[in-house]
Order: C-alpha cells, then structure tokens, then sequence
C-alpha cells in the first residue's frame, strides 16, 4: 500500500509544474505549442505526451560591446544595456515563430538598428547630450523592427563610449579651450565694470566740485565773511582781525 502510494506520489509531481510570479508556462504537447498562457500557480499536464516550458516576461537586461560606426567613419567602442521583455500573451507565438534563442534575434536587430542610427551622428555626439536622442532613436528603430513578435524593447542604455584616443584628445583640448575662452571673458568683464565704476566715481566727484564751484557766489562769500566776522567779535580771547571790509581774516589770538 505505501508503495502504491510512493509511486502516485511520484507520479502526480511528474504530471505538474508550478508557474512562479514574473513567468509564463506553455504547455507543448506532441511538440506543438498550446495557446494556452498560465502566468501563476499549478499547472498539470500528462508527463509522456507534453511538458511545460516556462519564459520569464519581467524586464530582463541584455548587455553587449562592440563598435558602433559614426558619420565621419570612425568606430566607437560601447557598452550597451538593452531592456527587453516578453508579451505574455504572446509566448506561445515568440516560442513558435523565433524559439527559445530570442536573443539572438534582439542582438541581431540591435546591430542593425544601431548601425543605422549611429551613422547619422558624430563620434563626439556618442560622448555628448546627444548620447539620449540616440538611444531613443535605436529603441524606436528597433520596435519597429520587432512590432508584433512578442518582445517589447522598454531601453537601449550606452553605459560606456570609448572615442577614438586622438578624437578624445580632440575634444578635451577643445572643452580646455572653451573654458579658457569663458574665464577670459568673464575676467575681461570684471575689468569692464571696475572701470565703468571709477569712471562713474569720478564724473560724481567732478560734478560735485561743479556744483559747489557754482555755488559760490561773491553774494554767498560775503555772507559766510559776515558770520564769521560776527562769530569771532563774539569771542572772549583777544584776537587781531585784517580785514578789508569783505572778509575776516585772524591773524593771531591769545586767552586774557
């Protein structure tokens, strides 16, 4: 009686299989695909006619290096992170149409895509603000390529660009320059308003003594003299006053 029931055990772990979160079973009896998805849970199936072949459909990351062409030419070296998933639903037709080497298909795609779209841009481009516009350019592209397939491309990330060592010499020297060039202006503009302030410093300066030249009067004078001259007879110390009738002037004075 135990065995009997040993071998059913056994039996019923052989006719089942357990689809975890983030995957897709299909059920491929007699060799053909059923179009039938299970995304979670038990799946039973008999073990001599069929079996359940399980694909992940979470965002998986597909990394690659090679050269990616430019428009003048020249080949830049590159990492590439491509994020790629599985349509659920369309498991079945991606394991019928392309198989279980899908990567291959997205590698392939890929070169193609991005040999196109890199030859439209610059090698410095690669190593610019640009790098996003051609990421977008070869997801774009190779959507269009696999629309319908089952494989969603959800990134292309240029993680690294390696230029060429004489463009990347290239292009230092030229941010090296333009640095230089920026300093100089602005030290060029620090001059510029230090200058502009000592001008406008001086003209006030001058003004002024303008306007107080101006105001002086001979009527303006001759009533200063008189409140001085009054100032002084006011005073206790005895003093010596020369004057011509217009201005005081104290020569000497000395306490009582």
């Amino acid at each position: 009686m135990k065995k009997i029931l040993f071998m059913l055990c056994i039996a019923l772990l052989s006719s089942c299989a357990v689809i975890r979160p983030g995957e897709a079973g299909v059920k491929q009896r007699l060799g053909e695909f059923q179009d039938g998805v299970k995304t979670q849970g038990v799946v039973f199936f008999n073990p001599i006619t069929s079996k359940v072949v399980k694909e992940s459909v979470q965002t998986n990351n597909l990394e690659m290096f090679l050269s990616l062409p430019s428009k003048e030419g020249l080949s830049v070296e590159s990492e590439i992170s491509i994020l790629y998933r599985l349509e659920a639903l369309k498991v079945p037709e991606v394991l019928r149409t392309i198989g279980r080497d899908y990567r291959s298909i997205i590698t392939s795609v890929f070169r193609s895509a991005s040999a196109d779209v890199c030859s439209q841009f610059f090698a410095k481009d690669m190593h610019s603000g640009k790098r996003a516009n051609i990421e977008e350019a070869i997801k774009t592209k190779m959507g269009d390529n696999l629309i319908g397939k089952g494989i969603v491309i959800e990134a292309v990330l240029m993680k690294s660009i390696r230029l060429p060592r004489g463009l990347s010499s290239s292009i230092e020297q030229k941010l090296q320059a333009e640095q230089d060039a920026m300093r100089m202006v602005f030290v060029l503009d620090q001059a510029k308003l230090e200058a502009e302030r000592k001008i406008i410093e001086s003209t006030g300066e001058r003004d002024a003594q303008k306007i107080l030249s101006e105001g002086l009067t001979d009527e303006i004078i001759k009533i200063r003299s008189i409140e001085a001259f009054m100032k002084l007879s006011n005073s206790n110390n005895s003093k010596v006053i020369i004057t011509d009738g217009k201005a005081p002037f104290l020569i000497e004075t000395k306490d009582k």
